[in-house]
């Protein structure tokens, strides 16, 4: 029986994107298994999971110590394919399979290097170079924004580098009952008229919550937003929020299930992190035919075409990011032919679009790996 393992940095991570491709797998005889590190929750379609002593640094001893785990349970299992996800878990799943006898086909998928132009120098050299050294080790590279791909050829990051739409986003999701918006609106005090703005991440210094909060300082009294997710810098932006004197309008509701019930409620997406692969939240809030005002970085601009599909704002200018918004505030006219061509064009995206691309790269490696019939 052939056998698959996916690894990443999160069990969230695996769980908020990938579980259609183990299931894809399950489904047609693999033995599934995942290996990842944080906080342990269930993964469906997976016969087993292993957990991870990753730490974010990447040079803590535990992630040492995961790929020495990671090294004796591959050779152990006798994967025939490893896809690998997030740069931490693709640095030291790479590393964990150097100088194996008999090594399976790693296939590493790019969510958005952790580096760009801007990037330090030093940081950007060593990250950089990890990704050079994991390059022999890398049979297929798959990359997401347009600056991640020409990184990868440039540096020749993996034996053969493609580009794909994303991972897919399950929009069908979003099609199901809702919350009354304006029950949903009154349970959090939120007013009728309010201008609500709505960005769903983990609470981190990359997804940069902070400058949304500072423009809200700068926007009239009627904007409201809202910052769902949990993460380390949670109570950070709360106490933020409150030293501004604009905790009444910005609303931690923490991690959501139902994201379509609240951009159901709201008047616009916003997202203001330092960088991205293609972000779910953007994507979703377009399809959900929201206008979004965005900072300009790889991974939104591969989304968005400013004034046509979306607002762009330089990355961590709170005042540019509060005038993007107030443009919106004020033009109905401009929110519909955002919110209209958004929608257009983010289904290209689609799982059910994006699916059989990623598996067909996937299909390059082995011939059994994907079968003939229509995916």
């Amino acid at each position: 029986m052939s056998k698959v393992l996916f690894t990443a940095s999160t069990y969230s991570h695996i769980a908020q994107f990938h579980l259609p491709y183990l299931r894809h797998f399950q489904e047609r005889g693999w033995t599934v298994h995942a290996a990842c590190g944080g906080t342990p929750e269930p993964l469906a379609w997976a016969d087993e999971v292993i957990h991870l002593p990753l730490k974010k640094s990447m040079g803590a001893p535990e992630n040492f110590q995961a790929a020495a785990l990671l090294r004796r349970r591959i050779a152990a299992e006798g994967y025939d394919f490893i896809s690998t996800h997030t740069s931490l878990a693709a640095f030291f799943t790479r590393l964990a399979v150097k100088g194996l006898r008999r090594r399976p086909a790693v296939a590493n998928m790019v969510h958005g290097y952790l580096y760009d132009e801007q990037t330090p120098a030093l940081r950007r050299a060593v990250l950089e170079a990890a990704e050079r050294l994991a390059a022999p080790q890398t049979d297929l590279l798959l990359t997401m924004t347009q600056w991640d791909y020409r990184e990868a050829e440039r540096h020749r990051l993996g034996r053969e580098v493609v580009h794909i739409p994303g991972i897919g986003v399950d929009f069908s999701r979003l099609d199901g009952e809702r919350e009354n918006p304006q029950a949903l609106r009154a349970a959090h005090g939120i007013p009728e008229d309010a201008f609500v703005l709505v960005y769903a991440a983990e609470f981190s210094k990359r997804k940069s919550q902070s400058v949304l909060i500072r423009a809200m300082a700068r926007l009239p009294e009627t904007a409201v937003l809202v910052l769902a997710g949990d993460g380390a810098l949670r109570d950070e932006c709360m106490a933020l929020a409150r030293e501004l004197e604009v905790a009444d309008r910005v609303v931690f509701p923490g991690r959501i299930q139902d994201m379509a019930s609240w951009y159901a409620l709201a008047d616009a997406s916003v997202s203001s992190s330092r960088s991205e692969g293609l972000p779910f939240n953007v994507m979703e809030a377009m399809y959900m035919g929201l206008p979004v005002a965005a900072s300009r970085v790889k991974g939104h601009v591969d989304l968005l075409v400013e004034g046509e599909t979306g607002l762009l704002f330089p990355y961590g200018d709170w005042e540019s990011c509060a005038d993007q918004v107030e443009r919106l505030m004020v033009s109905p006219e401009l929110r519909q032919k955002l919110a209209e061509n958004a929608r257009a064009s983010v289904e290209q995206y689609s799982l059910e679009r994006v699916r059989p691309v990623v598996l067909a790269q996937y299909g390059t490696l082995l011939p059994e790996l994907v079968p003939a019939e229509r995916l």
